[in-house]
């Protein structure tokens, strides 16, 4: 019987049905992660390994698992997988795309507004007890509705972001690999080169893939061309931004504010300058959190690793 290795608990009305069919093995804990040198113990003998963003998967990791056949990501993103060794090793590896898109819309947008509102700054003040009374400019924030919103990675996720800001009756700028000329004419969106983009923007969302190209994209310079009444979103991967340009130029009041789902390192140690500052709103990726979004990205996976198994081709094949 083949055996599937789980590096999280998951619920068991997704995991069930793979017991009646296969040997499976699952970590304890929904919240505490394996190390790497736990997966690389315990999953020895696995056939298919199921893992999350946060776990290492690297060439090591694949060369000491001799009989494995697949590797499901709960993630769209598998920028913790080393692709090319799976590939060399006749390896398959699957993740979730689609089925997270309007959910992670919606927390890019939540993240937006928060940030430009202040919203979690105002409400640690008030359960700190620093409500004392009205005062004109106490915690005014930075308006939405008619502002110049610039996406950074036109993908799925950011044309449904940007189909949010038409409700708001935002400018809609965008810079991408490539043109996306029917959701120009559909939308209204406007394609610019990025330092226009950056120049323009009053509130930017950086939805781009983490790759070799994007690795550090947001940086000094990018930054110092921002509005100071600018905010900068960030829903993608944490090593997009430049974190130490960043600190700086919200220290410096070179731009106004950033709001961050995800940084370069992950969980983000608590001593981190940037969650020293109040005009940086913080949340611990949760992106595509959602009950629903999650219970399909996991039933996607489970469905990709059965198909494997069976000798079926997977759907959500990235390799």
């Amino acid at each position: 019987m083949d055996k599937i290795f789980i590096t999280r608990k998951l619920p068991d009305e997704v995991v069930n049905p793979l017991r009646e069919k296969f040997d499976v093995t699952m970590w304890h804990s929904d919240e505490i992660s394996m190390t790497y040198d736990e997966i690389k113990s315990q999953a020895k003998d696995t056939h298919a390994i199921w893992t999350v963003l946060s776990d290492k998967v690297d060439r090591a990791l694949i060369e000491s698992l001799p009989n494995l056949k697949v590797i499901s990501n709960l993630a769209v993103g598998y920028n913790n997988i080393d692709v090319e060794a799976a590939k060399e090793r006749g390896i398959i590896v699957t993740n979730t795309p689609g089925v997270l898109t309007e959910t992670t819309a919606d927390l890019a947008f939540s993240l937006l507004l928060a940030t430009a509102r202040r919203v979690t700054e105002a409400e640690r003040d008030l359960r700190a007890g620093k409500w004392i009374s009205w005062s004109p400019m106490q915690l005014t924030g930075m308006d939405v509705f008619g502002a110049t919103l610039g996406i950074i990675g036109m993908g799925r996720i950011g044309e449904a972001v940007a189909r949010r800001a038409k409700g708001f009756d935002m400018k809609v700028l965008y810079h991408n690999r490539s043109r996306k000329i029917e959701a120009e004419e559909q939308f209204g969106f406007t394609y610019v080169e990025l330092d226009a983009l950056l120049q323009e923007s009053d509130f930017i969302v950086l939805l781009t893939p983490l790759t070799a190209e994007t690795k550090g994209l947001i940086g000094e310079r990018e930054l110092n061309l921002m509005k100071e009444t600018a905010a900068i979103i960030n829903v993608a991967r944490g090593g997009i931004i430049d974190e130490k340009a960043l600190y700086e130029a919200l220290t410096t009041n070179k731009i106004w504010a950033a709001g961050l789902d995800v940084f370069e390192v992950e969980p983000v140690p608590l001593d981190h300058p940037l969650l020293t500052l109040p005009n940086v709103t913080v949340l611990p990726h949760i992106g595509s959190a959602s009950i629903r979004t999650r219970m399909a990205m996991m039933q996607m996976n489970a469905d990709d690793i059965a198909a494997v198994l069976e000798n079926k081709e997977p759907k959500n094949k990235v390799i």
